[in-house]
């Protein structure tokens, strides 16, 4: 009987755990970049993101230092002065896929997401955001790109720099799941 017991419980937690795809290196990207000056973009490839294939739950962590630019100096100034990754380290995004079902995932289905992204310690709805899901094995391929301000998230841009720096960003997201 104890065994029969055990057997239940440990295939109801493997069941459990089936409806959850996981990824630690998923990939962000976002550009600020205004034509004839240098390009201010930046990508992290260190996002931990989760979705519930039951009820397309979805949500992300970037740790804010984790971005990285192609000028060094850039960085610095986009931790210490823009994003103040000391006082708020993390961005996160917490939303659902509208009407999200692993069987409808062969179809030419098209799929929107919508939640809150929290940056600089301001939290924004995104709505109706576009996104690719796609079944490769046993991955899930999530992408998609959408627009923010940076007042959004009272980001202030310098006068001196206000020309070369745009107020729109352009955030491209690109996560690998894989079946836990």
């Amino acid at each position: 009987m104890k065994k029969l017991i055990l057997l239940v419980v440990l295939v109801s937690l493997q069941t459990l755990g089936q409806n959850k795809y996981l990824t630690k290196t998923g990939y962000l990207k976002f550009e600020a970049s205004v034509p004839s000056f240098e390009e201010v973009k930046a990508e992290n490839k260190a996002v931990t993101a989760i979705l519930n294939s039951e009820n397309g739950e979805f949500a992300a962590l970037a740790l804010v230092k984790g971005f990285r630019f192609k000028n060094a100096l850039m960085e610095e100034h986009f931790n210490e002065n823009y994003a103040e990754s000391e006082t708020y380290p993390k961005a996160t995004f917490k939303g659902r896929v509208k009407n999200f079902s692993l069987d409808d995932l062969n179809s030419s289905k098209s799929w929107t997401i919508t939640g809150e992204l929290n940056f600089h310690g301001k939290t924004k709805t995104l709505e109706g955001v576009a996104v690719q899901i796609t079944q490769k094995g046993e991955q899930l391929i999530l992408s998609g790109t959408f627009e923010v301000r940076s007042s959004d998230f009272n980001i202030d841009i310098p006068k001196i720099v206000r020309n070369k720096v745009s107020e729109t960003v352009e955030v491209y997201f690109l996560f690998e799941l894989t079946k836990k």
